[in-house]
């Protein structure tokens, strides 16, 4: 999804909830980038890579969300 960065940063300083869901979104990218310079994951960090996986998506759906009720 392409985003026009003005109203990205309109909605981080101005809307709690997508600001809380970008910061989550960056902090999720962060920790699977920490993964993947593992070589080797175990059988719990593999979990956890996926748990990490699934509510970055969430997150990332509901910020979707946000920005289509603001540029439709």
């Amino acid at each position: 999804m392409d985003i026009d960065q003005t109203v990205l940063q309109d909605l981080i300083e101005n809307n709690s909830r997508f600001r809380m869901l970008y910061e989550e979104h960056m902090l999720f990218e962060k920790q699977l980038s920490e993964f993947e310079k593992k070589g080797f994951l175990s059988a719990e960090e593999e979990l956890e890579k996926n748990k990490i996986k699934k509510m970055k998506l969430v997150g990332k759906y509901e910020m979707e969300k946000i920005l289509s009720s603001v540029t439709t």
